[in-house]
């Protein structure tokens, strides 16, 4: 294999050529007609589905994003490789992050996803050879986690295994042990009396002593799928555990209406911003613990993410639009849609929750009809630009929500907005080596940065190009591949393999045999038969070991070793699910009113769930709240309309 460097990363066949000519003629057109079509839409938004997209162009838009995602990444790889990122309008490059070719590692499975098998092994072979993490750096932790650890996990189980069609028989697993060195070197981070971790850690020397004790919700609660499948290729249960133990940290402390709020004191568990909602510094929270259940069938994430969402649907949503209120009182603070919400559709679409997803993706396309991109933030009070938030630094959430609802529907006005997005890229963002944020979305100023995630994310090749591959008859490993995947919150796909999926399938009924990893022989399971005492659970944490204990009557006391047959150690019921309030969750003068009464939904038996997630294709999706404003949704799914990735 020939190194990263001497790689002809700018090859291109005669047909790619001849279509960059032809796309270099479309757009010499005048910029003001693209202007008047995008204000036209936003106005008269049927006359914008009155063309569909057919399956001739469905393939030619394909291509024409496969171009899109090349003309970027050939232009990283040429002027800031390996620096961090590029920087697209004056071609040279810049360290974001790490300082450790940050674009490369987060573009690998989409490189995948494309087929193509030289540059992918040629970065693979690169990265294996020159990536450390024995460095001085301060990182994101939640960053690092889904960029790098992400991306670096995504590419080995890409490439070790045969059934992906992109297994490399040179690789020695050397993304795997790179990403077990990084993990242990981020584990400091979670060393807090909460459980959620620093939001910084020093990759040599941990976290520092004048580090902020501050951390959002998303930046806590969105580890679990990184972490979690390195846990189970490593057959290291401490990656998954500590991350386990931060969701719980957060979910301890949510308020008695079932909202967490924005950002929270790692130490005290104090928030210090209470106000909820599904957008900044909270988003992939909720994302995570339905896609965390449905990668690895643990119940108890499925059972918060339904608590979560039925207060959510409640308190945040005002049909079609989302809005923030305070955790406490549910008092509305902010009427501001923001661009991250975008990403909520497409969770709805996992969950089986169609019609609000496609009422409020109706709504959110609207802003980007608008203005061409969606703006940071748009005034839902004046339907205006919100001072300050008019960027649009290449965010692929509404992307990735209008994938997901083609996915699930195959309605042709996915491929509509889809098409519009590609023209709003290509026309407003394109720059000489890339593509570049937009400064201001009301005059297409342009910005000299071009994030990482561009390339995992939105160049869909990773959404854009699977829902135009999609529609033209589909033809990649998410389609057609041996696995169902999960996309992690930067896009980075994560096989529903047995080897992560199926781990502790084996425990989960009478009579089985439980087979336990070595390191696991010394520990002692501590299991309730009192099923009754569900808000009394206390979490104790230990490297070392693990043990659950709920108060219970009488506890029966398990000495695990080789194999058991019975019921395999795990959480009971009561431990599943009651996870008790912590004092500093509850309501303070400030977040309440004199003389009002919270609204506050009844709360179902655990036993009967108010969210159902159904991935088999015969049965309904059904999806049910206790309060008057929603009713009863149930819609039947086939084979090829399964809102559920499983």
């Amino acid at each position: 294999m020939p190194p990263l460097q001497k790689i002809d990363w700018t090859r291109r066949s005669e047909i790619d050529r001849d279509r960059d000519l032809g796309r270099r003629s479309e757009m010499a057109k005048p910029f003001l007609i693209i202007l008047f079509f995008f204000s036209f839409f936003a106005i008269n938004p049927q006359k914008a589905l009155a063309e569909g997209v057919t399956p001739s162009e469905a393939k030619e838009l394909r291509d024409e994003v496969r171009e899109m995602f090349y003309h970027a990444f050939d232009g990283y790889i040429e002027h800031a490789f390996p620096l961090d990122e590029l920087r697209p309008l004056t071609c040279t490059g810049e360290d974001t992050l790490g300082g450790y070719a940050l674009t490369l590692i987060d573009s690998l499975d989409t490189l995948a996803l494309l087929g193509d098998h030289v540059r992918f092994a040629a970065a693979i072979e690169w990265i294996g050879e020159n990536l450390r993490f024995d460095i001085d750096k301060t990182v994101s932790v939640f960053e690092t986690t889904i960029r790098i650890l992400g991306g670096l996990l995504s590419a080995h189980l890409l490439a070790s295994d045969y059934a992906t069609g992109m297994k490399i028989q040179s690789y020695d697993d050397q993304l795997l042990h790179l990403s077990e060195d990084l993990a242990l070197r981020l584990l400091p981070a979670f060393e807090t009396p909460t459980g959620i971790p620093f939001g910084s850690v020093n990759l040599l020397h941990g976290v520092d002593e004048n580090e902020s004790k501050i951390t959002s919700t998303a930046g806590g609660g969105t580890l679990t799928l990184e972490f979690g499948v390195l846990s189970r290729l490593t057959n290291n249960p401490v990656f998954e555990q500590v991350t386990k133990n931060a969701v719980h940290g957060i979910w301890a402390r949510r308020s008695k209406i079932n909202l967490v709020g924005a950002h929270i004191n790692v130490f005290t568990g104090e928030w210090t911003q209470k106000d909820a909602g599904i957008g900044t510094s909270i988003d992939s929270f909720y994302e995570y613990l339905l896609k965390a259940y449905l990668l690895f069938g643990c119940e108890e994430y499925l059972f918060i993410f339904q608590e979560a969402y039925k207060a959510a649907m409640h308190y945040l949503y005002s049909d079609p639009w989302y809005v923030e209120v305070n955790m406490n009182s549910a008092a509305m603070v902010w009427p501001l849609f923001n661009s991250l919400q975008a990403f909520w559709p497409g969770l709805q679409v996992l969950a089986g929750d169609i019609v609000p997803a496609v009422r409020t993706h109706t709504a959110f396309f609207s802003v980007w009809k608008k203005y061409g991109f969606t703006p940071e933030g748009f005034n839902l009070a004046t339907f205006s630009v919100q001072h300050g938030q008019k960027s649009y630094p290449l965010r692929p959430e509404l992307i990735e929500s209008t994938y997901w609802l083609f996915k699930a529907t195959r309605d042709p006005r996915y491929l509509d907005a889809g098409r519009d997005m590609v023209a709003s890229l290509q026309y407003g963002a394109r720059c000489p080596c890339g593509y570049c944020h937009i400064s201001d979305v009301e005059s297409y100023k342009q910005e000299d940065h071009m994030e990482s995630f561009f390339l995992a994310e939105t160049f869909q090749v990773k959404y854009l190009w699977l829902l135009f591959d999609l529609a033209a008859g589909p033809n990649n490993l998410v389609e057609n591949g041996p696995y169902k995947y999960i996309f992690s919150t930067e896009g980075h796909l994560l096989p529903a393999s047995p080897q992560i999926s199926l781990v502790h399938e084996h425990c989960s009924y009478f009579g089985a045999f439980c087979k336990v990893d070595e390191r696991q022989k010394s520990q002692t399971f501590y299991i309730s038969v009192d099923r009754q005492e569900e808000n009394d659970t206390r979490f104790h944490r230990d490297l070392g070991s693990t043990r659950f204990s709920s108060r219970p009557k009488s506890q029966e006391s398990l000495s695990v070793s080789g194999f058991i047959k019975g019921l395999c150690p795990g959480l009971t019921h009561g431990q599943k699910y009651g996870i008790s309030y912590l004092t500093n969750a509850m309501p303070s003068k400030e977040d309440t009113y004199e003389g009002e009464s919270i609204n506050q939904p009844e709360v179902s038996e655990v036993r009967s769930h108010s969210v159902v997630v159904i991935s088999n294709s015969d049965s309904k999706n059904l999806i049910s709240y206790d309060d008057n404003k929603h009713h009863q949704l149930s819609q039947e799914s086939s084979s090829n309309n399964q809102p559920s990735e499983r």
